[in-house]
């Protein structure tokens, strides 16, 4: 505002100076007196300046008309100077309209239009590393591997394109798969421009999937002091550099080096598991059990392992179980009320015998965090305590069917690795395995495809102990038919009476089988015989028929026993 405002003062101070000075020439009396060849011109003030002026357009008129016939002269003469220059500016302009519609075409990926464009640029404009470039875009998004491969090259000879081109043939490099030339021309082009954030990101992935632990330390202490990166993360990618530099020199036999690096790991990022394990075993290998234990105990504080808890195992491999347990307590008072804390105290207690303790510790995980992990620990616990093998199963089919718990998760592409790896398998990323609990995997547990979810079912609770239960486990003799039973007295009968079984016909019965049965009101005493009253002798008494004697009672024979080889049961009753 303050900035236009003294343009308009200015433009009136000009334009009120003029006219003072034409007004104060107008008032002057002098003249201006011009003779020549006895030719005398009388001018006033402003007649002169008006004067002047003319003169000036003149000359600049006269000097243009000059330089059209010079230059017609030299055309004449056979330079083509002022013709090309003509026909040049609608060249470039026709140049220029080909290449922004290049460009726009590339943007909206139209890689055949795109390309008609740059080579319709490339004829009006000579300016190769302007149009070699759009070609080389071009084909790129007409998916023309090799011509943009070539174009790239082309750009290599000029040092304003140069970076270009390398970076050009470092992605088609990546698109082929060859990262081994693909990390070389990272480095060109790294070396080209060192601030370059894409490059340094490529270059650093390009390290790590080549294993070039050492050169990925060096970019990324780059990338730290350019402050591309904050300070903790920095720290813990370097740590993760460091432990795989350590498994290389440790497996190339330099043990010195190696704990060195995993030592140095460790203390840069205390939840770097891996690291730790490494460390201690290398203090283990060193006979330092103290520093080993030190290490681990740290690590178990800030994130429990079962890695850790395994390499703490082997500071003292051939101790007894119990005292394993005391030793161990040192570890487990680090984070006591985690998880992992009371599957470990579970699994000592186990080893030691200690099945009620190992209930304890275990707590309610079962119920609320059921995994294949504390389920198996309470079929374990059951079976220890003398529980029914039903339950047992139970425990177990559960197991079948629950989450595995935490395992090494990509951050990026939910991808499960079996052991810890600073490249993911399946997307290639830079230390983005995390210990933790996949997820999904509670409820695929749940409902399982195959139907294993109705094994419980099939199962079955555990039984009743009987205590006066039949001893089944050898096969039960039938009776063989033979003389009437005595008559038991009058107590054993009226207890045989009351107590039943109520079990289909060819079961062995069991104690919870017998019923008592109900009074009969009956009357059992027999009735006196009527004696019949003679009859007349007129005829003689036909003799009187034995009465059939009725059969005996059948009594329950078990289907599985075969009968005995009389021969009232093998062959039926005429």
């Amino acid at each position: 505002m303050l900035l236009s405002l003294l343009k308009i003062l200015f433009f009136f101070a000009v334009v009120l100076a003029l006219a003072l000075g034409a007004v104060h020439l107008s008032e002057t009396a002098q003249m201006l007196r011009i003779q020549y060849g006895g030719t005398e011109i009388a001018l006033t003030p402003v007649k002169a300046v008006v004067a002047l002026i003319v003169l000036m357009v003149l000359a600049w008129i006269v000097f243009k008309l000059l330089g059209l016939l010079l230059a017609s002269l030299r055309f004449l003469a056979g330079d083509e100077t002022a013709v090309n220059r003509y026909f040049a500016r609608s060249r470039q302009r026709k140049g220029y309209d080909a290449f922004s519609e290049g460009m726009l075409a590339v943007a909206s990926g139209e890689g055949k239009l795109a390309q008609d464009k740059a080579a319709k640029a490339a004829k009006y404009l000579d300016q190769p590393h302007m149009t070699n470039l759009l070609a080389a875009q071009a084909a790129e998004t007409a998916g023309n591997s090799r011509r943009a491969e070539a174009v790239y090259k082309q750009l290599l000879e000029d040092d304003r394109t140069r970076f270009v081109g390398i970076r050009g043939l470092m992605r088609q490099k990546l698109a082929e798969g060859d990262t081994a030339k693909a990390l070389m021309l990272a480095q060109k082009a790294y070396a080209l421009k060192p601030r370059h954030k894409e490059t340094q990101d490529t270059l650093l992935e390009l390290q790590t999937r080549e294993h070039d632990w050492k050169g990925a330390r060096a970019t990324l202490k780059d990338k730290r002091n350019q402050g591309d990166l904050p300070k903790n993360v920095a720290l813990r990618r370097d740590a993760v550099l460091a432990l795989q530099q350590a498994s290389d020199v440790l497996a190339e036999g330099n043990s010195i080096s190696a704990r060195e690096a995993a030592i140095s790991a460790a203390k840069a990022s205390p939840d770097l598991i891996p690291a730790a394990v490494l460390a201690a075993r290398s203090y283990t290998a060193q006979k330092d059990f103290r520093s080993a234990s030190r290490i681990l105990e740290k690590t178990w504080s800030v994130r429990p392992h079962p890695d850790l808890a395994k390499a703490y195992a082997e500071i003292v491999p051939d101790e007894s179980a119990s005292a394993r347990l005391r030793r161990f307590d040192a570890l487990m008072r680090k984070n006591a009320d985690h998880e992992e804390t009371r599957l470990l105290k579970a699994e000592l207690l186990l080893a030691a015998e200690d099945f009620p303790g190992a209930r304890r510790a275990l707590g309610d995980l079962a119920e609320k965090h059921p995994t294949v992990r504390t389920l198996s620990i309470m079929a374990a616990v059951e079976r220890g305590e003398g529980a029914d093998d039903s339950v047992v199963r139970g425990w177990l089919t559960r197991a079948l069917t629950a989450s595995r718990g935490p395992q090494w998760v990509c951050d990026t592409c939910h991808n499960v690795m079996h052991d810890w790896a600073p490249v993911c398998d399946s997307c290639s990323g830079f230390d983005t395995l995390t210990w933790r609990e996949p997820e999904g995997s509670r409820s695929t547990a749940s409902t399982s495809p195959t139907g294993a979810e109705m094994l419980p079912l099939l199962v079955g609770s555990p039984r009743d102990r009987v205590e006066d239960a039949p001893d089944l486990s050898e096969p039960v003799q039938p009776h063989p038919p033979g003389p009437a039973e005595p008559e038991v007295t009058a107590p054993k009968a009226r207890e045989t009476r009351e107590r039943q079984p109520d079990i289909a016909p060819g079961m062995v019965p069991r104690e919870s089988d017998y019923v008592v049965a109900e009074p009969s009101s009956t009357v059992t005493t027999p009735e006196p015989e009527v004696q019949p009253e003679p009859a007349p002798e007129t005829e003689p008494a036909a003799p009187a028929e034995p009465a059939p004697k009725p059969d005996s009672e059948p009594r329950m024979v078990r289907p599985d026993v075969e009968p005995t080889d009389e021969a009232d049961w093998s062959k039926p009753k005429s």
